[in-house]
């Protein structure tokens, strides 16, 4: 299982690229080897400014149905095609590559400080073992 040194975490099982004032955001490679093949994802939150926690979306497995939670306050930018139904609709990019192609949502934040609360990938691998 991978940890790129790179992103930041959530106990939720959410990662964070930031890139200036923009981040994307996915779930972990550990989230989607517990949830199974993702058949449907969706997000109906583009444009829209959310507070950190709150739900941004849900994935759906096989097996079950898991929401979404804002690592960071931030209003909704994107939503990655490659994986929405109504465009690329490959969910499995989540399953295939979770910390590349297989982001969910572009974010631009709304408070910086915010990430100072986020875990590592050292302080994520404590958490998930």
């Amino acid at each position: 299982m991978k940890f790129p040194s790179n992103l930041k975490y959530t106990e939720e099982h959410e990662w964070l690229r930031i890139e200036d004032n923009i981040a994307y955001v996915g779930i972990t490679d550990f989230a989607q080897s517990e949830l199974g093949d993702l058949v449907y994802i969706e997000i109906e939150t583009v444009g829209e400014t959310l507070d950190k926690d709150e739900v941004f979306g849900t994935v759906e497995a096989v097996k079950t149905t898991s929401e979404l939670f804002m690592p960071v306050s931030g209003k909704i930018l994107e939503f990655n095609s490659a994986i929405d139904e109504n465009e690329g609709d490959n969910p499995t990019l989540v399953n295939s590559d979770p910390y590349g192609e297989g982001w969910i949502v572009k974010i631009e934040l709304t408070d910086q400080s915010e990430i100072e609360g986020l875990m590592d990938a050292d302080a994520y691998k404590e958490v998930i073992s």
